[in-house]
């Protein structure tokens, strides 16, 4: 299992551009479509965060190049960053602008005429069985097709979009050590199809008649508040979608799922600290809770206080 972070190489020629991609993306075949100065592909960026049944890429062509793919084994969800693109899936043509996403179904034949340099990809590769599980347990329901195209303008889209670059910014700074812990790899994965399928599926075709029992949820997570819980594990133990699962928190609780997660986290470093645990750090990465920066900021709003005063009050 790999949980990479390959930033922008520096290519000589076509052929080695089409092999990174294939290896990065999807398998493919690549054909440029201009006569043009032998820099072009060395003028191409491409940076991918593999999180095993998920990556993440960020793709740009030097010069305009043309793709056919059939997508073996995964979905691919192409969203325009910049300039316009052109989709060929069947008899089905879409062209996608910036904030649309053009989606292609595994296991079949798609083309992209002309990717032209402006235009800015940011792709999602799913394995195809791993979304139909998330979509089951996100969404409570089986057999969903995505859109051809999705729209993430509005809200969750932007926020799903926020989430994919903050990924591929954390993955940077890093160097991908922050993802090769399984567990963190996993649950970015759950986060990033969990966003999609929230903003790509409207609420009235997401829809379940399912129990929504929030003291299970609340049991769950006490019992076990160091877990990295996704939204989705949450809404498989409440037997519903994630959005109604937070519907219901928001109804009764007052506030969402993660939320008060983070804040039992945060009760539960307290204890440590006014019972004598040490180091700070260790005592909040133990319950779950990795940045720092935050976790002071969080702890002084829910206590008045910092980690420290507490801790030094127990000395």
């Amino acid at each position: 299992m790999r949980h990479l972070h390959e930033s922008t190489p520096t290519f000589s020629d076509w052929e080695g551009v089409h092999d990174a991609v294939a290896n990065a993306y999807f398998p493919h075949a690549l054909r440029p479509r201009a006569a043009g100065s032998a820099d072009l592909p060395a003028r191409t960026e491409l940076e991918v965060v593999d999180l095993s049944l998920v990556r993440l890429a960020h793709m740009r062509f030097g010069g305009t190049v043309e793709i056919a793919s059939e997508h073996p084994g995964g979905i691919a969800i192409n969203l325009q960053v910049s300039g316009s693109m052109e989709s060929v899936l069947g008899s089905s043509r879409v062209t996608t602008t910036p904030g649309q996403a053009a989606t292609f179904p595994a296991d079949t034949p798609a083309r992209l005429p002309s990717w032209t340099p402006d235009s800015v990809i940011l792709g999602l590769r799913v394995d195809e069985d791993y979304l139909a599980r998330e979509a089951e347990r996100v969404l409570a329901r089986k057999g969903l097709a995505l859109p051809r195209v999705v729209d993430l303008t509005g809200p969750e889209g932007r926020a799903w979009v926020g989430m994919a670059r903050s990924t591929l910014r954390n993955a940077r700074d890093c160097g991908g050590v922050l993802y090769q812990d399984p567990r963190v790899a996993e649950s970015v994965a759950s986060m990033l199809v969990t966003g999609l399928l929230l903003a790509a599926v409207p609420e009235e075709a997401a829809a379940s008649t399912r129990p929504r029992p929030v003291h299970r949820v609340i049991e769950a997570m006490e019992a076990d508040p160091a877990r990295p819980w996704s939204p989705a594990d949450l809404a498989e133990i409440a037997g519903c979608s994630v959005r109604r699962l937070q519907q219901a928190f928001r109804e009764h609780v007052g506030t969402s799922p993660l939320a008060y997660l983070h804040d039992l986290r945060l009760d539960r470093v307290r204890v440590d600290l006014a019972a004598g645990a040490r180091p700070v750090t260790d005592v909040a990465m133990r319950w779950g809770l990795h940045h720092m920066g935050r976790f002071a900021a969080d702890y002084k709003r829910r206590f008045g206080e910092l980690p420290s005063q507490t801790a030094a009050r127990a000395a």
